[in-house]
């Protein structure tokens, strides 16, 4: 076949080719249009709750430790606080303090807060229970490794006539198992971890027949002692305790009797 023959044929070939590419776009359907419709909802409902922001240790003022967050509507309890609800809470409760130790990031509620006209202390005591002060000093208070929160049992020193004559101690655990509350007015252990801190009064929290034994402890005994307990006791109850120095059950307690300017102690069935 001739060379221009083969020419015309391919320029015929491409010419076809060319003709059919355009044809195939001209048909081609044009692409979606994107149609903004605005925002979308979210896909679960909202609530802003007031949480903590930072640490604050109990018997400390919220301040600035709170903010709103969103949470699911879902999650939220009925004990929390939301803006729908309060929505000035934020500036009533930055004066707020805290009952109990609180976190970061945990819902915030008003029962771990102090009510309006409450003292501290009649706050974190729980119902029934009584708060008494006794004086302790290193040498009776675990060299001063007793901290608020710590358990720990009561010993009561004092003297006695020893059988041959003369005179000797007598030791007896008064208390068992009994929870501080307050060394001095320190109310938790020292942020920076520091165990050594010794006191002159710790704050027990007792019943109120606890409350009388250790009154009347004071009053007899050279010396109470405070004994630390470990944390694994905590949970022991119905321990005994001296009951015979507050209640008729049989036994002989020690009635102190100063006459005269003379100090005598004698035996008396309760």
């Amino acid at each position: 076949m001739p060379a221009s023959r083969l020419i015309i044929l391919g320029v015929a070939v491409a010419a076809a080719g060319g003709a059919g590419y355009v044809a195939k776009n001209m048909v081609a359907a044009p692409p979606p249009q994107i149609v903004d419709s605005g925002p979308t909802a979210p896909a679960i409902a909202l609530q802003d709750v007031l949480v903590l922001s930072g640490d604050v240790p109990m018997g400390s003022p919220l301040e600035n430790n709170i903010s709103w967050q969103s949470w699911p509507a879902d999650g939220v309890n009925a004990n929390f606080i939301t803006r729908a609800a309060e929505p000035d809470a934020l500036e009533k409760l930055k004066g707020g303090v805290a009952r109990v130790a609180m976190y970061a990031g945990e819902p915030l509620r008003r029962s771990k807060l102090i009510g309006e006209g409450q003292s501290f202390m009649s706050s974190i005591l729980p119902s029934g229970m009584r708060a008494v002060a006794t004086a302790v000093s290193a040498d009776t208070s675990a060299g001063g490794f007793i901290l608020p929160n710590d358990f720990v049992d009561v010993i009561m020193t004092r003297r006695a006539d020893a059988p041959g004559g003369g005179s000797g101690f007598t030791t007896e655990t008064i208390l068992k198992n009994i929870r501080v509350l307050a060394i001095d007015q320190t109310i938790q252990e020292d942020e920076e971890g520091k165990r050594t801190r010794v006191g002159q009064t710790a704050t027990l929290e007792l019943t109120s027949q606890q409350a009388e034994i250790i009154t009347v402890a004071q009053q007899m005994a050279d010396r109470l002692t405070l004994a630390l307990r470990s944390i694994s006791d905590t949970q022991e109850k119905n321990l005994g305790e001296a009951d015979y120095l507050v209640s008729g059950n049989g036994r002989r307690g020690t009635v102190r009797l100063i006459k005269s300017g003379e100090v005598s102690e004698v035996g008396a069935r309760q």
